[in-house]
């Protein structure tokens, strides 16, 4: 029994035991079993379950110890079966559906016997889920949408989990005897948010043998394709193209595999006009012979361009800024001095300030920026003012031990349904800096909406306006909102807009953090970390950074503590005061 299928078993007894409205915990220690099983990454479970080391596994404890038993030694799992065999097969995909929950999905069952995906949506049209009670027309609509997120959503799945899945493959492939070289390619290398797949490039002495025995991996439920080019389908949905070449052609393939299609399009009617052409995975000159190309640095110089980096394929000008030399220089981890968005336990955060700190100094951090919520965030342990006041004399007594490193107060105030920030102008003037981020009324219209973004840049406390759109990547639609209007109004008032970092969110999107460095607007890289572990966001946020064409000089933390300081200060000495 393989770790993949083992953790997928796992994962659907979880699910299943959620829709039958089983207590929290024990979904999770499901769940946390998965993953802990999926880390192991072998092809058989057996020997760690017969030596013991996979019951000493963190994560694993009796009643996930039997599922993985019994597998082992059936191959299947009678819990997962009884579920199954209780359970209507639709109700695990309204699981899908954003914003419904166990609960909702459990009444909608019992009261108007709905077990699809297809026939949720026909009672929403029908006017029978608005019938029901405590749910009205309003929440029938929402749910109309949440099912249209749903669908489009499709099988994608977060940029974070598509690297991780990835990182898992290319490893094995990296183990093979036969592969010289493997390396992760398509929408991944590129950065996009969500990924519907994984593209996996592999250098290989038999590519068709290596892609043979790819075939036969354990977990894996279709293969497709032949020769080298296969399409892997796993048993937990998981997709990978897989494209095995000989040394010789892995150039072409990667950078081929890498895309954007309008990117590779556009580069080979460049070669064109060069005399050159791609032969499948070579490049020929104008004799028809093969150009012996040893990374894609080369492959680009010998069409006319300086190094495309993956992030910028999108053929949005990066071959004209290639061509004219024009191309930005990208910030990178190194680049970045310190962050601003961070969660402790004075709200809804899992570490002290002592331990986020030093957790941000391990990274190489110049400075942490320490920013719970604010009171209006009643819900997420929002800091009364008295919280406040005791926070900051901790961080005041925290700071005196520290050396070549400090912590910023900060506060990430609630924009009221008015535009103002919570909290009076006496306990803003209090924080270092001020991140301001709407949590609630995401149902406004449009221009209600901007008006109310563009009321809270006026307050000249206002430092950083967080992921802007409100976005939950998969889950929820950008709120209606004028972000051009906004972003305009946030460069005139030298407001920073962040690049939420959290994984969920990816807020602002790359093309509007692009849209807002070509207005002049500063830009935050936020890991919005609840936790020591969640500093490491900023690594995806540097990604959406570098696709964003953003160097060092856009970003608000790749300034020394100080210049954050004085361009907060100046700001509010320039801006008029808050309103009234």
């Amino acid at each position: 029994m393989d770790s993949r299928t083992a953790a997928h078993t796992l994962s659907l007894i979880g699910s299943l035991l959620e829709l039958r409205g089983e207590q929290r915990f024990k979904v999770r220690a499901y769940q946390n079993a998965a993953q802990a099983v999926l880390s192991t990454d072998v092809d058989d479970i057996e020997p760690m379950l017969r030596s013991g080391e996979l019951k000493d596994l963190a994560g694993i404890g009796p009643a996930t110890l039997a599922v993985l038993t019994d597998l082992v030694e059936t191959g299947e799992s009678r819990l997962l079966e009884r579920l199954r065999e209780e359970t209507p097969d639709g109700l695990a995909e309204m699981l899908r559906v954003p914003g419904l929950g166990t609960a909702k999905i459990q009444f909608i069952h019992q009261q108007l016997g709905i077990a699809s995906l297809d026939e949720l949506e026909a009672a929403a049209r029908d006017g029978r889920l608005a019938a029901l009670p405590r749910f009205g027309a309003k929440t029938a609509e929402k749910v109309l949408q949440s099912i249209d997120v749903a669908r489009r959503a499709g099988s994608r799945v977060l940029l974070m989990d598509g690297m991780g899945e990835a990182a898992r493959i290319v490893e094995g492939l990296r183990h093979h005897p036969l592969v010289r070289r493997a390396e992760v390619a398509g929408s991944i290398r590129r950065h996009l948010e969500v990924v519907a797949d994984i593209d996996i490039v592999a250098a290989c002495d038999d590519p068709h043998r290596v892609a043979e025995d790819a075939s036969r991996a354990p977990g894996l439920k279709r293969s497709r394709g032949e020769g080298g080019t296969r399409r892997l389908e796993y048993v937990d949905g998981t997709i990978v193209d897989l494209y095995c070449v000989t040394p010789d052609r892995f150039t072409v393939a990667l950078w081929r595999a890498t895309g954007s299609a309008a990117h590779v399009a556009a580069v080979q009617r460049a070669g064109e006009s060069r005399r050159l052409r791609f032969d499948g995975d070579t490049l020929l000159d104008r004799t028809g012979k093969v150009v012996r190309l040893t990374d894609e640095q080369v492959l680009y110089s010998a069409l006319g361009y300086s190094y495309v980096e993956p992030e910028l394929r999108e053929d949005r000008g990066e071959l004209e800024a290639a061509l004219s030399g024009t191309l930005p220089a990208l910030i990178d981890s190194t680049h970045v001095r310190g962050v601003l968005h961070c969660h402790t336990v004075y709200s809804d955060g899992t570490g002290t300030i002592a331990e986020m700190a030093e957790a941000a100094q391990a990274l190489g951090w110049e400075y942490l920026g320490v920013s719970d919520h604010s009171q209006a965030a009643f819900y997420a342990g929002g800091l009364k003012p008295d919280a406040v006041a005791r926070q900051h004399d901790e961080i005041d007594e925290l700071n005196a031990t520290l050396r070549g490193f400090r912590v910023l107060k900060g506060i990430e105030a609630d924009i009221l349904a008015d535009g103002r920030l919570d909290y009076d102008e006496r306990i803003l003037d209090s924080f270092d800096f001020v991140i301001g981020s709407i949590h609630a009324r995401f149902g406004m219209d449009g221009p209600k909406m901007t008006q109310r973004v563009l009321n809270a840049l006026d307050d000249p406390h206002l430092t950083v306006l967080a992921h802007p759109t409100g976005r939950l990547l998969l889950r929820r639609d950008p709120y209606a909102l004028d972000l051009e209007a906004v972003t305009a109004k946030a460069a005139d008032r030298g407001v920073a807009l962040e690049l939420n970092a959290d994984p969920y969110r990816m807020d602002l999107s790359w093309e509007y953090c692009l849209s807002a460095k070509r207005r002049g607007a500063a830009i935050s890289i936020g890991p919005d970390a609840h936790s020591t572990s969640a500093l490491a966001n900023v690594e995806l946020g540097i990604g959406l950074a570098r696709k964003a064409w953003l160097g060092p000089d856009d970003v608000l933390n790749c300034r020394s503590a100080d210049e954050v300081l004085l361009r907060t200060r100046r700001t509010v000495s320039q801006q008029p005061g808050p309103r009234a």
